[in-house]
């Protein structure tokens, strides 16, 4: 058995241990607790540690230090209700790890344990990041003091991925996650009786003229060989069926390609509202919500992980596509040179499903590829 070997087991049962206690964003308290348990396992005098909010810094230090190595790892679980069945499915009702965030501690436990156990040259700065899905975590974290103090040289991260298959990774240079911001949009009338609609303002027939036109940002004022989405997944006004609605809510997403796309987008919504807000005689607002910046690879480094992983046995390397995923930890590569790659975990289901059940081998899969070129980019090359 190898160095890697010896240690990966636990982390299978950590996984297990992480699921059953999914939070939402800045309310991981049980799953930092448990992370922290865990770390005053190993040996205390390898590394440095700094709480943040409900994250954690460790700092495992290195023996001759030119550099440090940055690898963040996502805390917070979502607000599903798990249909898994699994033994070891969610003790939290109605909250569940539907994007695999179980999967990216445990992984980086493995890692973190294993460069605790067997240091090289240089640091290792493991960030443990609470509100990836909401309202946002990585932002603020990155303009932490321990942050300021610590802040690694180059970064890496990555996120599982239901439709690859165990040991393959997919990446590519360049942008890999799309721009996102959350779209809240309140309207406000005047209700009254069914039967009295012209002493009325209609906030459901406002809202459902405003969705049609939302629809129309994309095909008509998106450059078609760019890409956008506006999506509204969620609409809600009215109290029951003979009221006039007063008051109606919109919830969506947009997501486009690039930033200037993201600022002519919003645009175009904040005009068509204006339009809305004329033609039924209401008034309306804008929220906007969490916004992440694009996940962009830098080339160099992504070019070069790329190609050490394709050396490693039991690892394929995917030249994947851009995707409409959004995912916060684009700030810190917006401060940091590094990139993020998908993890191959053969689910049936998708991420954010309910029934989400990645395959537990991905993990040693990661946690072997990640020790040796950790290993090789801390050498002092």
């Amino acid at each position: 058995m190898t160095e890697v070997e010896s240690i990966l087991y636990p982390f299978v049962k950590i996984r297990r241990d992480l699921h059953k206690i999914p939070e939402i964003g800045f309310k991981e308290v049980k799953t930092q607790k448990y992370l922290l348990d865990y770390l005053s396992t190993l040996p205390q005098d390898r590394y440095e540690l700094e709480t943040w909010e409900t994250g954690i810094f460790v700092k495992v230090i290195g023996l001759a230090p030119q550099k440090t190595i940055g690898y963040r790892a996502d805390m917070d679980g979502l607000p599903i209700k798990e249909e898994t069945d699994l033994p070891f499915s969610s003790e939290h009702d109605q909250y569940m790890h539907a994007c695999g965030h179980d999967f990216h501690m445990s992984i980086a436990l493995g890692v973190l344990s294993y460069f605790v156990l067997n240091p090289i040259n240089d640091h290792i700065l493991f960030i443990f990041q609470p509100a990836e899905e909401g309202p946002g975590g990585a932002e603020p974290m990155l303009s932490s003091e321990t942050m300021n103090k610590w802040k690694p040289d180059i970064i890496m991260a990555l996120h599982i991925a239901p439709e690859y298959p165990v040991g393959t990774i997919a990446l590519k240079e360049g942008l890999l996650f799309a721009n996102t911001s959350e779209l809240f949009i309140e309207l406000k009338g005047k209700g009254g009786h069914a039967a009295y609609p012209h002493e009325t303002n209609d906030m459901v027939v406002a809202a459902c003229s405003l969705v049609g036109q939302l629809q129309s940002i994309v095909s008509r004022n998106v450059n078609p060989l760019d890409s956008a989405v506006v999506t509204i997944g969620k609409i809600s006004g009215g109290s029951v069926q003979n009221i006039i609605a007063e008051k109606a809510r919109l919830e969506g997403t947009i997501r486009t390609l690039n930033e200037e796309s993201m600022i002519k987008v919003k645009m175009r919504i904040e005009q068509l509202l204006c339009g809305i807000k004329a033609g039924y005689a209401c008034e309306g607002w804008i929220d906007y919500g969490s916004m992440y910046h694009q996940v962009f690879n830098e080339e160099q480094l992504t070019t070069e992980f790329m190609e050490f992983a394709k050396k490693v046995p039991g690892i394929q390397v995917h030249h994947c596509n851009e995707a409409m995923t959004g995912e916060d930890f684009g700030y810190m590569l917006k401060e940091i040179p590094g990139f993020m790659f998908w993890l191959g975990v053969n689910s049936t289901y998708g991420l954010h499903h309910a029934k989400l059940n990645p395959d537990e081998q991905a993990i040693e899969k990661a946690i072997t590829l990640l020790t040796h070129y950790i290993t090789f980019k801390g050498s002092n090359e």
